[in-house]
């Protein structure tokens, strides 16, 4: 029955953006591109600040359409490469296109650099009755880092060094991560598979997988543990010259989002671990008959819980109907990935594990890769990618330079997605104890999505910190991990030596330093806007639409306004993670 329900998972076709690795449209694309950028250059470099308003816009606009193509060319090499990373020929590929694109945007570098030595009140006077002020909020989120913009020789060292630095050890951890198999019960596994295995309803294959998991993790951490000090010591130089105040600090700026911001959400998160993770631990427990529950039942199916595989097309209609019964607008956008090749669902050795939703370039699409194997979770993460995909949809007519959301509102449209799946696959179901497994499920992956990612948060912040002094062992990186699992899971979970090992798979650490956070902004954000939505007489969906179609051209106070809601209020974050405890509160009242 599994294999006939997880048969014929679509498999998405690249040829949107190129036909072939080496078709004539991807090499026609990448001397045009490097020939308008020398062009660009020559046109441009070192005289910007001589132009009017209206030149600076020609300008800009010349420099959107370059990257445009470069977008596109980075988007198809690094999803070909997703499709499966053990392949030499196609990981040569990737790395060829990185070292072409990175070439040509050398060429680019120098309009940022003199852009943020134009005077401010000249810029504001450039603004004024030309077309430039299309590009302000671009503009303005290039002037947040002027403090910690270095020489133009120096930036064009750093930027041509991360072909052979940071991007290299990225991808050695990726191809790495993507070539390890570990063995259950005689088969040889990808990482996802033994992952999911953990949610598995035999609390021996779970354990197995867990063992597993550790053993392989164990024999690699030398490798992880190397490309994490080698990462967090390249950050800290670039962090010192630049003069960063802390190493999350460049990721804040990147997020449009205060410092203080996201400090007020974590120390809200740490301070309901008791309430929120200790006390659903506590409570799983008893319903598993122990006192104490292992590491790798966390995420155990629950006594009676229905274990059955969903097919593909049932997981489809659920997420679907879902965002229909919100607006058929927002369904019939979703619906487009289904009918179209955009999806990459099915699990296969080399591919990229986990999900993701690639915006690629405004003029093409985005296209959804995930790991489905068929149970409740898959369905979530389905409805999370999707809607990181319509949003990406509705945000591609602003163009290359302003489509871009900032991570802390890019998991808006994602986590408000799977909120609509689970709220009407809960009202669907009738039967009080089929009722309490579904919200006992929505609890933990809440607590995946806002505990553990903060508690995720702790860990990269101590790591980078402990890094400072000293090249850590893979035994300290270890006891850091142990440390903040231990705080954020509470009493109740048993955590096991080879547990300290399970930092090793999580991208997040390697791709995007201080990504995480962006997770739980998201889900404690949702759970706010969702009560504003159940409290709306009409116009929500509306002003729903429109904080979407906005992309990178307003920041989280202005989107959150219409609604009411300020993200830098403390007490927002304590409404969000509310919800998560009247949800346990439901659980122990049913």
């Amino acid at each position: 029955m599994n294999e006939i329900a997880l048969a014929n998972l679509p498999e998405w076709d690249l040829s949107d953006l190129y036909p072939g690795r080496n078709s004539p449209e991807l090499l026609e694309d990448l001397e045009t591109a490097a020939q308008n950028a020398k062009t660009f250059a020559k046109n441009y470099k070192g005289r910007l600040d001589e132009l009017d308003g209206q030149e600076l816009y020609l300008a800009i606009s010349a420099y959107e359409e370059i990257g445009e193509i470069e977008g596109r060319i980075m988007s198809y090499a690094y999803l070909v490469y997703a499709g499966n990373m053990s392949d030499p020929d196609i990981g040569k590929f990737f790395q060829t296109m990185q070292e072409r694109i990175s070439a040509i945007s050398t060429d680019l570098l120098f309009l940022t650099l003199e852009l943020n030595r134009i005077e401010e009140d000249r810029l504001q006077e450039m603004y004024e009755n030309t077309s430039l002020k299309k590009y302000e909020p671009w503009i303005r989120n290039v002037r947040a880092l002027k403090p910690y913009q270095l020489s133009d020789d120096l930036e064009k060292l750093l930027h041509e060094k991360d072909i052979s630095g940071r991007s290299a050890w990225v991808r050695l951890f990726d191809e790495t991560m993507a070539g390890l198999t570990f063995e259950v019960d005689g088969k040889a596994l990808a990482s996802q598979q033994a992952l999911h295995l953990l949610s598995n309803p035999n609390a021996e294959t779970r354990k197995k997988a867990a063992r597993s998991l550790g053993k392989v993790f164990g024999e690699n951490v030398r490798l992880f543990a190397l490309v994490t000090n080698t990462l967090a010591k390249d950050k800290a130089i670039e962090d010192e010259w630049r003069g960063a105040p802390e190493p999350a600090a460049m990721r804040h700026l990147s997020n449009q989002v205060e410092p203080e911001v996201v400090n007020a959400l974590s120390d809200a998160v740490e301070a309901a671990y008791p309430t929120l993770s200790h006390r659903y631990y506590r409570f799983k427990a008893n319903w598993m008959g122990q006192e104490k529950i292992d590491y790798w039942d966390r995420n155990a199916p629950l006594p009676d819980q229905d274990d059955r595989v969903i097919s593909w097309n049932e997981a489809r209609d659920t997420v679907l109907d879902a965002y229909g019964r919100f607006s058929p607008k927002l369904s019939d956008l979703g619906r487009t990935f289904f009918d179209k090749p955009w999806i990459d669902a099915g699990v296969r050795p080399g591919k990229s594990p986990g999900a993701f939703a690639h915006p690629t370039v405004p003029g093409v699409h985005p296209y959804l890769l995930l790991n489905y194997q068929g149970n409740v979770r898959d369905v979530m993460t389905l409805a999370h990618e999707l809607g990181h995909g319509v949003h990406q949809l509705l945000a591609a007519p602003q163009g290359g330079l302003l489509a871009d959301t900032p991570l802390t509102l890019a998991e808006t449209a994602s986590v408000f997605g799977e909120q609509l799946t689970f709220r009407a696959m809960l009202e669907k179901e009738k039967d009080p104890a089929k009722r309490r497994i579904m919200l006992a499920g929505k609890v933990e992956d809440m607590l995946n999505t806002v505990v553990r990612q903060i508690a995720f948060y702790q860990f990269e912040k101590r790591v980078h910190a402990a890094r400072k002094s000293e090249e850590l062992s893979p035994d300290q990186i270890g006891k850091i991990w142990m440390d903040v699992q231990s705080e954020s899971l509470g009493p109740a979970i048993r955590l096991h030596d080879e547990y300290q090992y399970f930092w090793c798979y999580i991208p997040h650490f390697i791709h995007s330093p201080f990504y995480v956070y962006a997770y739980a902004f998201g889900d404690c954000l949702v759970n706010a806007l969702y009560a504003v939505y159940q409290d709306a007489e009409s116009g929500f969906q509306e002003k729903y639409f429109d904080m979407l179609k906005a992309g990178g051209t307003l920041r989280h106070k202005e989107l959150l306004a219409p609604f009411g809601l300020d993200a830098s209020d403390p007490a927002f974050w304590s409404k969000g993670l509310g919800v998560i405890e009247g949800f346990i509160d439901e659980l122990e009242a049913i």
